[in-house]
This record gives C-alpha cells, sequence and structure tokens, in this order.
C-alpha cells in the first residue's frame, strides 16, 4: 500500500527494496514516530507516523483516496499534537499539497533533502487561535 501510493504520487519507482522499506517502518519509524493504520474491509487502507511535533509518513491506497481516510487521520495527529504540526511533501505531488493546503497547513520552506532528490515543500499547522481559547 505504502510503496504503490508513493509511487503513484511522485511518478516513479520506489528506491528501495522491500526489505530495507519493512526495516524502516517496524525498527526506525515505530522508534521515533505514533504509527495507526486505517482498515477498511481487512485492508490497510492508509497510514501515518506522527508524533506531538511532526507527521512523517501519511499513506492512503490508491483505491481509498478520496474518501476522507486521510483527513481522519491527519485530524488523530491535530488533535495530539503540542499546538502546532509540520511535515514535507514532494513538490510533484499537487495532490498532497492541495490536500494539506486545505487542511490548514501553511508553506514555511522548500528543499530537496531526500533520498529522492525531488524538490520537497515544508509545511506548518497551528492550532487556530479561537481553538487554544476554548
Amino acid at each position: 500500500m505504502w510503496r504503490e501510493s508513493k509511487e503513484r504520487a511522485i511518478g516513479q519507482k520506489e528506491i528501495h527494496d522491500l526489505d530495507s522499506h519493512l526495516y524502516f517502518l517496524n525498527h526506525i519509524l515505530a522508534d521515533r514516530f505514533h504509527i495507526e493504520l486505517a482498515i477498511v474491509d481487512g485492508k490497510v487502507a492508509g497510514m501515518i507516523a506522527y508524533n506531538e511535533r511532526e507527521v512523517n509518513q501519511l499513506y492512503i491506497h490508491v483505491d481509498y483516496q478520496g474518501m476522507g481516510i486521510g483527513q481522519s487521520l491527519l485530524e488523530k495527529a491535530k488533535v495530539l499534537c503540542s499546538g502546532r504540526l509540520t511535515l514535507s511533501t514532494f513538490e510533484v505531488n499537487e495532490k498532497a499539497r492541495r490536500f494539506y493546503e486545505r487542511n490548514g497547513f501553511e508553506v514555511i520552506g522548500g528543499g530537496c533533502e531526500n533520498e529522492e532528490n525531488l524538490p520537497d515543500i515544508q509545511y506548518e499547522w497551528t492550532v487556530p487561535q479561537h481553538d487554544k481559547d476554548t
């Protein structure tokens, strides 16, 4: 799910083999981030990896995109965050960029510090002032 979603989003094949990806998911990502899965009809439809400051991964299975799964996962991260969240997405991933911007994330930078050597965009979301007061 993760690999297919990423490949479709950025228009290039995954550069890591499956064993490397599984190691990253189970030993590196899981040590630093809370991982939640969205299960639909017994299948993994989406995943998010986040902590109180950052969304590191958010991928939705290509067959389940546009159904609100990403929205639901992102809302969980917002509720449990420290008041602000940052994330990066690939510049070529226009669908993700629109999604994050619709969800209140604002561009705070860009660059190309990723293994794919693709330009990325850094976003930040902060709890709206009226939510802080309640």
